[in-house]
């Protein structure tokens, strides 16, 4: 009976001396799990959205169309104010016609001022006509310059329309929603034929050609762990297996904070960790929200 109690708790040490060194083998130094720099887009100018055509987990290039938004109140809008700088255009013509008028009045006048002064000075013209065409000229002179300040405000008038075009332009313009980036889909929160606000969301998009995998370290492992430091990543590959990876150390917290509860137990969460962002070349195997680990290299 003896005998066998012995065998017994020597097997027993001896797997828990296996276990302990396969254990040690394997650990790594910090854990954690992959997250995406996101971004939300949303929409620039409020309406209805006549085209909504992504769907969650779709890919998207660089300024492709993700939606567009109803545009025929500003086009209407932009419709008028075409017809009032026609206006405009037109009261300037008849303006210019009339400063045209008014110089040949003015070079009419000034060959009658040459000549009534010749006469004048010969005895063959009276003071009264002299002062007429002079007065004549000075009248021709405000004239002159009544019309032109009209020109002018004409010109203002087609300035504040040609800003106000330029602003509708604008605003017809974001009413196609391009995506900022080149990414993936991850959440669409409007469909078409909805109503959309003025910086409403839209859907959330982020770049996974490369993912970080966000790790908590210790105070004393934080003296180990520098930006731009390379570093091995396991991810798992099977039940029993991992997969090896490098990353490299793209930010690191500067304030201490509690383990999160969702990575360890309740023992460890009283403790001060660092947290610590690693980004990895995502080859497609990498998912957001996946399970990951560090090793110092």
């Amino acid at each position: 009976m003896k005998t066998r109690t012995l065998l017994l708790l020597s097997g027993l040490m001896a797997m828990l001396s296996f276990s302990a060194c396969h254990s040690g083998k394997e650990t790594s130094d910090a854990f954690g799990n992959f997250e995406a720099d996101d971004q939300i887009i949303s929409s620039e100018m409020a309406g209805k959205l006549l085209t909504c055509d992504i769907e969650e987990g779709m890919p998207l290039k660089k300024g492709a169309v993700i939606a567009t938004v109803d545009s025929v109140p500003l086009i209407l809008q932009r419709s008028q104010l075409e017809s009032q700088r026609v206006t405009i255009q037109a009261r300037k013509q008849s303006v210019r016609s009339q400063i045209a008028v008014i110089e040949q009045q003015k070079q009419n006048l000034a060959k009658d001022q040459k000549r009534i002064a010749g006469m004048f000075k010969d005895g063959a013209a009276t003071q009264k006509q002299l002062d007429d065409v002079t007065g004549n000229g000075s009248l021709l002179e405000k004239q002159m310059a009544s019309t032109r300040t009209q020109d002018q405000v004409l010109k203002g008038e087609e300035a504040v329309l040609d800003a106000q075009m330029a602003q509708l332009a604008d605003k017809i313009a974001r009413c196609r929603i391009e995506s900022p980036i080149q990414g993936m889909v991850l959440e669409k929160y409007k469909k078409s034929g909805e109503l959309i606000g003025q910086g409403q969301s839209l859907c959330r998009v982020a770049d996974i050609s490369s993912l970080n995998l966000r790790v908590y370290v210790s105070g004393d492992q934080l003296a180990h762990l520098k930006i731009g430091q390379t570093v091995k990543v396991l991810i798992d590959d099977s039940t029993t297996g991992n997969r090896t990876l490098e990353g490299s150390v793209s930010w690191i917290s500067s304030e201490a904070e509690f383990t999160p509860k969702i990575i360890q137990t309740k023992v460890e969460r009283v403790k001060l960790v660092y947290a610590a962002k690693i980004k990895v070349v995502n080859d497609g195997s990498l998912k957001i929200g996946m399970p990951g680990e560090i090793k110092f290299m």
